[in-house]
C-alpha cells in the first residue's frame, strides 16, 4: 500500500503529530509512506522510522499552474491512500487532483465534498486538550484507532554522524566541551506575541553563567538574528550565536548537545524536547494545556492574565502575559534543571 501523508506547516505541529505518524506505520507496517511537507518542515522527517520518503511541497504550490504540475506529479505516482494532517483546503484539493482514491481528513475549509472520507472535526471537550490528540484522533475516527493511546514522550531519531557534525561546529564557535551548555531560542515563527523580552533573556543567561559557568548558544532563524543580537548586547557575558547558521534539520543534533533548553512556546521548544532535553518555556498569548512539550522533562513557566490565552500573533495592548513573567520565574526553573544535572 502507498500512503501519502499531507504534513503540517508548521514546526511544533509537525511535532506534535508524529505520535499520529508513530500510529499509522503502526496500523500499515508494511505500507510504502510518503511525507509531503513544506521545505522548511520536511528535513525533520528524514531518519524516521514511520516514514519511507518525504516529499517537498512547493513553496509556489498556492498558485494554480503550480498546484496542477504537483498534482500531476503525484498522480504519476499512484498513492492508494491520502492522510491530511494539514487542515486547509487545498491540501484536500491537491490529493483530489492528484486522484488518490482514498483521501482522509477533517472536514473542514469547505473542503469536505473532496474528501473520500471526511472527518467531523472534534467538539471542544470530546478530546484531551493537548494538540496531539487532534492528529490521533483524525485516525481513530477514521477507523484507523481503536481507541487514542496515552502519549507522555514525543521522540525524535538523530541521524546517523548528525551529533558528531553538531559537536564539531560547536567547538569550532567556541563551545567549550566540559560546560554546561544552555540553548537559549528567543523567537517564535508565529508572532511576537508569544515572545519574552530579550532583556528578561538576557538576565537569565548572565544569572546562569554565573552560577553554573554555562556556556549559551542563541538559536533562530535568520530572522530571528536581531533579536538574538539585541540579547547578546545586553548580556555581561559573550554568548555564541547561531541564529541563521543552523537548519530545521540540523537543530535536533545541535539541541542534543546541550544541557538545557530555555526559550517561547516555538517549534524549537518541541525539538529540544523531542531529543531529551529539559525545557523551560515561556508561555504567554497561547495555552500550555494545549501546545506543551510532550515530555516528562519540562517547566512551563506562566503569569496568568485575563485576555490569556489570547492566540494573536502581535499583542494589541500592553503584552501584559509576558512583561508580568519576571526573570527570577525563569532563572529558578532553569537553575533547578541545570542544579540536577551537576548532582547527577
Amino acid at each position: 500500500m502507498k500512503i501519502l501523508v499531507r504534513a503540517t506547516n508548521w514546526v511544533g505541529d509537525a511535532i506534535m503529530s508524529i505520535p499520529a505518524l508513530c500510529a499509522i506505520r503502526q496500523r500499515w507496517p508494511e505500507a510504502q509512506i510518503t511525507i509531503l511537507a513544506r521545505p522548511w518542515v520536511a528535513e525533520l522527517y528524514n531518519g524516521q522510522p514511520f516514514v519511507d520518503r518525504v516529499k517537498i511541497l512547493d513553496v509556489a504550490s498556492r498558485s494554480p499552474v503550480a498546484m496542477e504540475r504537483s498534482a500531476r506529479g503525484l498522480r504519476e505516482e499512484q498513492f492508494e491512500c491520502a492522510i491530511l494532517l494539514q487542515n486547509a483546503f487545498s491540501a484536500a484539493w491537491l490529493v483530489w487532483r492528484a486522484r488518490i482514491p482514498q483521501r482522509i481528513g477533517y472536514a473542514r475549509d469547505g473542503r469536505g465534498v473532496l474528501l473520500s472520507k471526511a472527518v467531523a472535526v472534534p467538539r471542544k471537550g470530546e478530546i484531551p486538550a493537548h494538540e496531539t490528540f487532534y492528529y490521533l484522533e483524525l485516525l481513530r475516527r477514521a477507523g484507523w484507532l481503536e481507541s487514542i493511546p496515552e502519549v507522555t514522550q514525543i521522540s525524535l531519531n538523530l541521524v546517523a554522524g548528525a551529533a558528531e557534525a553538531a559537536e564539531a561546529r560547536l567547538r569550532e564557535a567556541g563551545v567549550r566541551t566540559e560546560a554546561k551548555r544552555i540553548a537559549l531560542a528567543p523567537g517564535a515563527a508565529y508572532g511576537s506575541a508569544k515572545c519574552w523580552p530579550p532583556e528578561r533573556f538576557a538576565a537569565v543567561a548572565d544569572a546562569l553563567v554565573d552560577e553554573f559557568g554555562a556556556d549559551v548558544i542563541l538559536f533562530g532563524a535568520s530572522s530571528e538574528l536581531e533579536i538574538c543580537r539585541q540579547i547578546a548586547d545586553r548580556m555581561h557575558h559573550h554568548p555564541v550565536i547561531l541564529a541563521g547558521r543552523t537548519s530545521i534539520g540540523e537543530l535536533p543534533a545541535f539541541f542534543s548537545r546541550c544541557r538545557l533548553f530555555v526559550g517561547n512556546d516555538s517549534g524549537a521548544m518541541h525539538v529540544a524536547a523531542a531529543v531529551g532535553v529539559p525545557v523551560v518555556a515561556v508561555f504567554g498569548s497561547t495555552d500550555p494545556q494545549g501546545t506543551a512539550p510532550v515530555t516528562s522533562r519540562k517547566e512551563m513557566v506562566q503569569h496568568a492574565v485575563a485576555c490569556s490565552p489570547c492566540f494573536l500573533r502581535e499583542c494589541p495592548i500592553d503584552h501584559r502575559c509576558m512583561l508580568r513573567v519576571p526573570v527570577k520565574d525563569v532563572h529558578d526553573a532553569a537553575a533547578k534543571w541545570l542544579a540536577q544535572v551537576r548532582s547527577a
